[in-house]
């Protein structure tokens, strides 16, 4: 098993259970969309330090993330900017002069009691045109139609001038939040910080995403004052964790992120990619730290499902797949806790009868309970009592964000999917499709080489050749599988990433590959 690091020294959780298995913090909440902009936020907030994706001490990232609060009242909190523009339409100096006033009064968050936006009108040669930049920005809305708060909303990173944190702005208070920013990015940061390519991969994010001079940036750069490039009244974020300094799985990830800066794609059109490569790399680590726990020497394995119009025993394995890999979590808190019985303090404190030795392992071990909470479990005397009682807690609390990460990460990357059925299986979607074949052709592979390395690379069971102990344990025929395989092929054809030459010979091809890419 692989040596966790020392944990913080201030813990602000009411336990360190889900932290020292995963890291602070895997979170449901947080999408794998909004995991790429808190990890950009970082990027850009260690730019200017000169130590972005360099990590000299283990779990020591401290940074400071931009507010940009001028940019968001402008294109999320500006209901009257559309009415206005028709309420004075042909009469510009109006159409500026009262949105100015509405917004002076009812922007928020803002330092300034008396924000200035004259700036706005010296910019943009009509009132129309600065509508039509606004509305052309917001358009590109991550996530698009969301219920979220306007201080919650973010555009596409079209460049640094698109990056700020998540905050909640209240009329006498602004507070980073820790809902959509949920470090799930800090976490994904550190990983690439110890991937040994961390190097390769700023390369190509200064240049392909970092720009201050492409020219969408310096659009949303004409929305916003000088002082919205500055992090005003923000305090530094630290507290980031991932308890393990090299694993395999890092690499893996940059890896793929290099293989698709690679590929030939045009302007942005490759973080969507990036995208969905990060949530299924985050969901293996997920599963991989589960497994670990439970000292189950196998990698983690997804029978994927290629739709059928019929009912197949396919999709019965893949849901049962499913279920297996969205139990492992909450078998591994129980085991991970479960574990401290074995070792010698314990077993001294029980043989002694000595219950507030027993509670002083536990703080030692979980940071349970806090010292204001103690009289939880003041009644309980017998140690076996005391570990159930933290179980109990630990498993409740896990229940409420951690354990959905698997469901919701899958189904968010089109890995998963309930479409046309009741159960939850793997079913991926053409998004995910293509940026495995991305991922992993270099530039055309054979279809069967093909299968063969999504399981290799992803543990992804599609053909008979990759669910053999299904076969040989007659959970399923051959041809149930071979079946499925030739899905995926009619797929991939059908999204111009598959070419048949013969009856024995179809190849998958990468249409955006760089010759010489090292998949």
């Amino acid at each position: 098993m692989n040596e966790r690091l020392p944990r913080p020294t201030k813990i602000d959780s009411d336990m360190w259970v889900d932290e020292a298995i995963w890291g602070h913090r895997l979170y449901d909440e947080q999408t794998p969309w909004l995991c790429i902009m808190e990890f950009l936020n970082i990027v850009h907030a260690e730019i200017s330090n000169e130590r972005a994706l360099k990590e000299n001490v283990p779990n020591t990232l401290a940074y400071m993330p931009k507010s940009r609060l001028y940019l968001r009242n402008i294109l999320f909190n500006n209901p009257q900017m559309a009415v206005i523009g028709k309420q004075y339409k042909n009469d510009n100096s109006s159409q500026w002069n009262k949105w100015i006033e509405v917004m002076t009064v009812n922007s928020a968050g803002l330092s300034n009691p008396d924000p200035d936006f004259s700036y706005l009108q010296r910019r943009f040669s009509s009132f129309e045109d600065f509508m039509a930049v606004v509305e052309f920005v917001r358009s590109s809305t991550i996530e698009g139609e969301n219920n979220k708060r306007w201080s919650s909303q973010f555009v596409f990173p079209y460049g640094p001038s698109c990056l700020y944190e998540d905050l909640n702005v209240k009329e006498n208070s602004i507070s980073n939040d820790r809902r959509f920013f949920a470090r799930t990015g800090e976490i994904m940061y550190l990983m690439l910080c110890r991937s040994g390519r961390e190097e390769e991969i700023l390369e190509h994010l200064l240049s392909k995403v970092l720009d201050e001079n492409n020219k969408f940036n310096r659009l949303i750069s004409m929305l916003q004052p000088p002082s919205d490039n500055l992090s005003e009244g923000n305090s530094i974020r630290s507290g980031a964790y991932l308890p393990y300094l090299n694993l395999p799985e890092y690499k893996a990830l940059a890896d793929d992120w290099i293989n698709i800066f690679n590929c030939k794609l045009s302007n942005f059109d490759f973080i969507p990619y990036l995208v969905n490569l990060t949530g299924l790399h985050m969901i293996i680590y997920f599963l991989k730290r589960s497994m670990e726990i439970l000292g189950l020497d196998t990698k983690p394995t997804f029978i994927l499902e290629i739709v059928s119009p019929k009912k197949n025993v396919i999709k019965e394995l893949s849901s049962d797949s499913f279920n297996e890999n969205n139990s492992l979590s909450r078998r591994a808190v129980e085991q991970y806790i479960r574990k401290i019985t074995d070792t010698a303090e314990w077993q001294h404190a029980v043989q002694s009868n000595d219950s507030s030795e027993i509670k002083s392992i536990l703080k030692r071990g979980f940071s349970w309970p806090k010292d204001n909470k103690d009289h939880e479990i003041d009644n309980l005397n017998s140690p076996d009592e005391i570990l159930e009682r933290l179980i109990d807690n630990a498993l409740s609390r896990h229940l409420q964000h951690v354990n959905k990460f698997h469901n919701v990460w899958g189904r968010e990357i089109g890995l998963s999917s309930k479409r046309g059925s009741r159960r939850v299986r793997y079913a991926p979607h053409d998004s995910l499709l293509k940026s495995l074949v991305l991922s992993v052709v270099p530039e055309r592979l054979e279809f069967q080489e093909f299968l063969s390395k999504l399981y290799d690379k992803y543990g992804m069971i599609i053909g008979d050749r990759q669910a053999e102990d299904y076969i040989s344990t007659g959970q399923a025929d051959q041809a149930d599988f071979d079946e499925n395989a030739k899905r995926l092929e009619q797929r991939l054809a059908s999204m111009g990433l598959l070419k048949r030459l013969s009856d024995a010979c179809a190849y998958v091809e990468n249409p955006f590959a760089t010759r010489g890419n090292n998949l």
